[in-house]
């Protein structure tokens, strides 16, 4: 990076990727603010290794890289740099050990070959595998990896502990769908899974796809100035995604099965950290499994990529209950991310830290918003209790106390913060230019901004460097001293998805949006398991209102291989839809089959060039149909975002 112009040499900025004096000072601070380091959770990741395969590279079927870590070669040193917070180097160096391990007798995981876990129950006759990862790639390789060390068996069944796309995406990897519809493979899943599963990412799938590149850093360079880390594992795999429906859901609080000769105990945890999630406990092997409830960091009440906000009071209730009525029949707990802990009082002791974790961040957050106090305000003045900082696996890798905190808020009291003067405010690219003029101006804005950046002011340098930005985007002072803030900013968090936003923030006010990545392909499993109401809501919002505003349509849809019919009207620009046929006449038919329409959600053909081949074949006022398809909103996915 460049300096700024001669008039600026009094307060240079440091050239990128190099900490300033005050982000030594901020390490050197949470250094000793840490809990003292007894080597427990490197003894942890460790235990029970049984062996892995350099770098845990993974290529698919043409020899594409789509998983490796050998870009992470430099967490072999231990002390961190003074790019990275301490913590969080220490979190990044215990998610790169990698490999199959043991954890206890029948029970085995892979880890380190996917931002998820796998893990391996030893059935009777076959395997029970719960969560598959993100991808078949990565799925296949680590059952490989078991394989490779134990007895062959065949996959009896595959349980979905939740509805993330990091423990189901890979099940293809494990089982083929044929020896599901057959019989021969149980898949297995909390009630409203499918759902769950498929529905998150559709409506909202663009902005999210685009925010998840500043949570996971996945299109930053792999090194100690950049991405380290996601807090939960390394970084989301390339690969091919894929999904099963399954053929058993868990629908009671509690319910008991017994999967190849192996007793499993489920427990319910619906709006946890999933809308359908469930922990496991196995009797016989005293083993209890938490999914991803119960991890080694503070996680996400709503994640960065954005959601909809989680239950931390649920999430509390539901670690009391595994606490009451499994921990003293366990020897171990483990989850889907991270490592396992050992001992029935030290699992009690880790339930009851997590439990009172998101228990006490939910009821402080109550108790001050009760006080008035905005999201902002309790989420500057919250802190944990000292017992609860006193652990590593509180810390927030993943999560933070601040946006967790502003998550009940909204939980509770909405976007709103009740203060009428930000009722109808004004946006950043209206307000931004009356900012700078109301501070005198940009040279000024630029002056002052300095002089804080070079006090390691760096969140308000970052803020006001935002509105300049925005009046301003061709001023390159301003994009570089918010880049430069941004970037200090990244260095000194603990939190892993904090970081990369920042980080990816000062990327791109120094070099643009540039292109995406390829990590958003569309999979051909999810777009199939699409439900027709899914599809009919997601067309819906790809109408733009204003150009429909004019239209009155009718429309009888038909799927002639499902036989499913749809009565859809589009009025007042809002597409609407019914499975009452029109009360009146349609204008148009249309007749396509379901699986022509999961081909044209895949990209593999244009909705219009199958009505011009015949395959949609239209009855009535097609011209109407049509002039419906040229109201279809696109989306890029790639949008700013640091700048207007």
């Amino acid at each position: 990076m460049q300096n700024l112009s001669q008039s600026d040499t009094s307060c240079p900025l440091p050239a990128a990727g190099v900490p300033t004096d005050a982000t030594y000072a901020a390490h050197r601070t949470a250094l000793r603010a840490l809990p003292p380091e007894n080597d427990e959770d490197l003894a942890d990741a460790s235990r029970g290794f049984v062996g892995t395969v350099p770098d845990a590279e993974v290529r698919d079927a043409h020899g594409r890289l789509v998983w490796s870590l050998a870009d992470y070669a430099f967490l072999d040193r231990a002390q961190a740099p003074a790019t990275a917070h301490p913590s969080l180097w220490r979190q990044a160096r215990l998610n790169a050990i990698h490999g199959l391990f043991e954890v206890t007798d029948r029970i085995y995981q892979v880890r380190g070959f996917d931002i998820a876990n796998m893990t391996i129950i030893e059935g009777d006759t076959g395997l029970i595998v719960i969560d598959p990862l993100t991808t078949s790639e990565t799925a296949r390789a680590a059952l490989d990896l078991y394989l490779r060390h134990r007895p062959s068996k065949p996959v009896v069944a595959v349980i979905y502990s939740h509805s993330h796309t990091d423990h189901f995406g890979g099940v293809k990897g494990v089982v083929s769908e044929a020896d599901v519809r057959s019989g021969r493979v149980a898949i297995i899943a909390p009630n409203g899974f499918m759902e769950e599963a498929v529905s998150e990412n559709i409506l909202a799938g663009t902005a999210m796809a685009r925010r998840s590149q500043f949570q996971f850093g996945h299109t930053l360079a792999r090194n100690p100035c950049c991405q380290i880390d996601s807090g939960l594992g390394k970084n989301l795999p390339r690969g091919t995604l894929t999904l099963i429906e399954p053929t058993l859901l868990i629908r009671e609080e509690s319910e008991t099965h017994v999967i190849d000769g192996v007793e499993i105990v489920f427990q319910l945890t619906p709006d946890s950290e999933a809308p359908a999630e469930m922990h496991f406990f196995f009797p016989q092997l005293r083993a209890l499994n938490l999914a991803e409830n119960g991890t080694k960091t503070l996680h996400n009440l709503c994640p960065l990529r954005g959601a909809k906000v989680r239950n931390a009071q649920l999430w509390s209730r539901y670690l009391g209950r595994a606490l009451e009525r499994y921990a003293p029949h366990a020897d171990v707990a483990f989850a889907q991310h991270h490592w396992p802990t050992w001992g029935t009082a030290r699992v009690a002791t880790f339930l009851e830290q997590q439990r009172d974790l998101y228990k006490y961040l939910h009821d402080q957050t109550v108790r001050l918003m009760n006080h008035g106090l905005t999201g902002p305000e309790i989420a500057e003045r919250m802190t944990l209790p000292a017992s609860l900082a006193a652990q590593w696996h509180t810390h927030g890798y993943y999560g933070t106390v601040s946006h967790n905190v502003k998550a009940i808020y909204q939980h509770y009291l909405s976007w709103y913060d009740g203060n009428p003067s930000h009722l109808n405010a004004l946006p950043s690219e209206m307000s931004a230019p009356r900012y700078v003029e109301y501070m005198g101006g940009a040279d000024a804005m630029l002056e002052r901004a300095r002089r804080d950046f070079a006090n390691g002011d760096y969140r308000w340098v970052a803020q006001v460097m935002n509105h300049l930005v925005f009046a301003q985007p061709d001023l390159h002072e301003a994009r570089e001293l918010g880049a430069a803030a941004l970037e200090q900013m990244g260095f000194q968090a603990e939190s892993a998805t904090w970081r990369n936003a920042f980080l990816l923030g000062a990327r791109e006010l120094r070099d643009g949006a540039g292109s995406t990545s390829g990590y958003g392909k569309r999979s051909a499993d999810m777009v199939s398991a699409m439900t027709d109401e899914m599809f009919f809501d997601y067309l819906a919002i790809r109408i733009d209102g204003i150009k429909a505003q004019a239209l009155d349509l009718r429309i009888a849809w038909q799927f002639t291989d499902t036989q499913r019919a749809y009565a859809l009207t589009l009025k007042h620009g809002a597409l609407t839809c019914s499975t009452t046929v029109h009360a009146a006449f349609a204008h148009v038919g249309l007749r396509m089959t379901r699986a022509l329409l999961n081909r044209i959600l895949a990209g593999e053909v244009g909705f219009a060039d199958a009505v011009r081949t015949g395959d949609i074949r239209l009855e009535g006022d097609s011209n109407a149909f049509i002039a419906m398809l040229g109201t279809l909103d696109t989306f890029d996915g790639n949008f700013n975002v640091v700048e207007p």
